[in-house]
């Protein structure tokens, strides 16, 4: 989400940069915190962990911004606050997915949420080609491409869960487009980040505190772990893709984001030895053409992860 020229609060540092690094950086620092936070979820359920990522983003989010310093009503404060619960419910649904499925396939499924929402309805032939592809790329994923016959005693209802919580994710981050492109259209979207995620930690913390004790308990490492998932997953790409989506413009944002999933699989395959099947990689592939090919009306940033 895109709000203002990038010299604006955060990112004024970072305009010397090369927009493609940015970006680079921005997928590699993501993803590289979903991996770290798939090592937490030994101590707590990914929901939980999901929001321990919310809570770490907000805190650190209202220290840099300072988001009092603009005004607000109570209209503003609602529609922020929904924009928030949607970010948090999204990063909760998509923790449990990759508990469950490996994560460069939990984030292809994903993005096959905003391609059907960015292409629907599209009269164009490409626009048509990219739903049919995001499509065939999920079932070649979820069909072919799981280890099925590897589900152990627990049988197939965990990777079940894991396919209904990447689409539900997928659902959610295609409602955050919609209402970042609003609130980016009128106010300050750094203010209304840091804002919006303050109210959902508050909101979904009866859902998700009362499993948060070890995570506070096991000691410095383990603090330090559930900050760097904040950090890496939530602050960082913000920041970064601020000035990126100004920069390189709409067009060339989204479509370098075709590149987001193939980044998710390889940091999978090198931080937590999930090898990709060759479904894996066909419906990869097919997603990440889908991407490339979708109307560039909103950008589909990186923020479901």
């Amino acid at each position: 989400m895109s709000t203002g020229p990038p010299e604006r609060g955060l990112t004024r540092p970072l305009t010397r940069v090369p927009a493609p690094a940015l970006f680079v950086t921005s997928g590699i620092a993501q993803y590289s915190g979903a991996a770290l936070a798939v090592g937490l979820f030994a101590l707590a359920p990914p929901h939980t962990v999901g929001w321990a990522r919310a809570l770490v983003s907000a805190v650190v989010l209202l220290v840099l911004i300072r988001p009092w310093r603009t005004p607000w009503t109570r209209s503003t404060l609602r529609q922020t606050g929904l924009f928030g619960v949607v970010l948090v419910v999204m990063n909760m649904l998509f923790y449990i997915a990759i508990h469950y499925l490996p994560l460069g396939a939990a984030v292809a499924i994903e993005f096959a949420g905003p391609v059907l929402v960015a292409a629907w309805g599209s009269r164009h032939l490409r626009g048509r080609i990219a739903v049919l592809l995001a499509a065939a790329g999920v079932a070649a994923i979820s069909l072919v491409g799981l280890r099925w016959d590897e589900v152990g005693e627990a049988g197939i209802g965990p990777m079940l869960l894991g396919l209904a919580c990447a689409v539900g994710a997928g659902t959610t981050w295609a409602w955050y487009m919609v209402l970042a492109g609003r609130i980016a259209a009128v106010r300050d979207g750094q203010a209304s980040l840091a804002v919006g995620t303050s109210i959902a930690v508050v909101l979904l913390a009866p859902v998700a505190a009362p499993w948060a004790a070890p995570l506070v308990t096991s000691g410095a490492g383990i603090w330090l772990a559930v900050l760097g998932v904040g950090v890496l997953s939530s602050v960082i790409p913000y920041v970064l893709d601020q000035v990126a989506i100004v920069r390189l413009g709409t067009a060339a944002f989204a479509l370098l984001n075709a590149l987001l999933p193939a980044t998710a699989t390889v940091v999978g395959l090198l931080a937590l030895q999930q090898r990709p099947t060759v479904g894996e990689i066909a419906g990869l592939v097919a997603i990440s053409v889908a991407v490339a090919l979708a109307p560039r009306k909103r950008a589909l940033g990186p923020d479901g992860a």
